[in-house]
């Protein structure tokens, strides 16, 4: 007796439709197993495409008008210097130098977990440092070394800027010293965006960041740039002074972290080369005079262009365990310190 093969009419018709959708470029769930057979991924993995797309369950699909071409990350070192303008000790009361050396650990161990991404995106980390001492500088440069980005470390010749700078501040007070080498570090760094060619991350040594931060910054500027068709600012903590008030504010979905308008930071921002050109004599004046709130020219460019930040924090303010400037809240701080160390 000849054997009749059973042939699956569901199997077979859900082949074909596959690939028809796999032809015409359309996404489709297999809800009963969480999984996209057109691109054969399990739901939870990563379903965005750097440059071309992105994918958020259940969202749906963003289309990357807006691509992300490179990367320079600008970090801002001082570690003779503990608070700038405070006297009170940081969380964990450390030397300056172990904070200095725990951001930039922090931040490669990101750029090494996005390093995948950098196959499309040219990156570069610059240190520019101010009095530091030998053996903390000898031992960011061997950090650098290994990289597999490329780098560079300046020495900030502070004297070159200083002449620049109202020695009198809004308040009325002499400038101190150490405001200056902070205002001459800024005005340095904003000469180097200059010649960048797309975004770039100013950032101060006393910033530790999680592991997804650089990874999440890029894919959500690529995906909300392209909704909102325009630059943006992204600001990588949630610092506590923003829920001191209730502002309105936009929430906004990024590549896996929720984002919201905000209308202050300090000085650790992502911006566009565009930005920073267009921007450049209310980015300039930081540099030039002492504004109280320091910041107030960022913030009066914030009230004209989106400025976003995370919930929950990507990167957390190390500083005094009571300033509204530090600690992000309803985030691990313990744990993000313990995993700051270079891997």
């Amino acid at each position: 007796m000849k054997i009749q093969k059973k042939v699956n009419k569901n199997s077979l018709f859900k082949k074909f439709f596959i690939k028809i959708c796999r032809m015409l470029d359309y996404e489709i769930i297999d809800q009963g197993n969480f999984y996209l057979p057109i691109t054969n991924q399990e739901i939870n993995e990563d379903l965005s495409i750097i440059g071309k797309k992105s994918l958020t369950i259940p969202m749906g699909r963003v289309e990357i008008t807006r691509p992300v071409k490179s990367l320079t990350v600008i970090l801002r070192t001082c570690a003779s210097v503990n608070m700038l303008t405070q006297s009170k000790k940081r969380l964990f009361d450390r030397e300056k130098s172990e904070y200095t050396l725990r951001s930039l650990s922090s931040i490669i161990n990101s750029l090494n977990f996005a390093r995948e991404l950098f196959k499309n995106i040219d990156l570069e980390m610059i240190v520019v440092d101010h009095n530091s001492e030998k053996d903390l500088v000898e031992k960011i440069k061997s950090i650098l070394a290994s990289q597999f980005f490329k780098n560079r470390f300046i020495h900030l010749d502070v004297d070159s800027f200083k002449k620049n700078i109202n020695p009198i501040n809004e308040k009325n007070e002499k400038v101190s010293f150490n405001q200056m080498s902070n205002m001459s570090n800024i005005h340095q760094s904003l000469l180097l965006a200059k010649g960048c060619d797309d975004l770039i991350y100013f950032v101060e040594d006393d910033y530790i960041h999680s592991i997804h931060a650089i990874k999440e910054m890029i894919l959500s500027y690529e995906k909300l740039s392209s909704m909102l068709k325009q630059e943006l600012i992204l600001c990588p903590t949630d610092y506590p002074y923003l829920y001191s008030k209730i502002d309105n504010s936009k929430i906004l979905l990024g590549d896996k972290s929720h984002w919201r308008s905000i209308k202050e930071t300090l000085c650790t921002f992502l911006m566009s080369k565009e930005m920073v050109i267009k921007y450049w004599e209310e980015l300039i004046s930081t540099c030039k005079f002492e504004h109280y709130p320091f910041e107030k020219p960022f913030h009066n460019i914030y009230e004209k262009e989106y400025c976003l930040s995370p919930m929950p924090s990507l990167a957390i303010h190390f500083t005094n365990i009571n300033s509204v400037f530090g600690i992000s809240p309803n985030v691990d701080w313990k744990k993000v310190w313990d995993e700051s160390k270079l891997k």
